[in-house]
């Protein structure tokens, strides 16, 4: 479990990248859902969370690759492939970020 930062300092509608390896961005949505993901777009080294929030939707700021936030999924083209994603809990006001186990590692 890894500290994020408190609700109240990510606004809805914004971001924030985590330095883990690899990095992982926390997404507020506007209907106040938290995310997080890989924060690497899986078709060209561009940090997911500096692109575009649309609900669900993140859009990479390279090729306007779009990632659905709750699976990890790409919507559209340039990306074929999904980025990881982690849960998130609040827990008396502080994100916690819970990176996701990767496949072939032990927990």
């Amino acid at each position: 479990m890894i500290p994020v930062c408190r609700l109240e300092d990510l606004p809805k509608g914004e971001s924030v990248r985590i330095e883990t390896t690899p990095p992982v961005a926390v997404f507020h949505t506007d209907d106040g859902d938290l995310y997080a993901i890989d924060d690497t777009c899986t078709h060209q080294d561009a940090s997911l969370s500096e692109g575009w929030l649309e609900g669900c939707l993140v859009e990479c700021p390279l090729h306007a690759a779009s990632f659905d936030l709750r699976t990890g999924h790409p919507t559209c083209l340039p990306a074929r492939r999904a980025v990881r994603t982690h849960s998130v809990t609040v827990d008396d006001g502080l994100i916690h970020l819970h990176l996701a186990v990767e496949e072939g590692t032990a927990a």
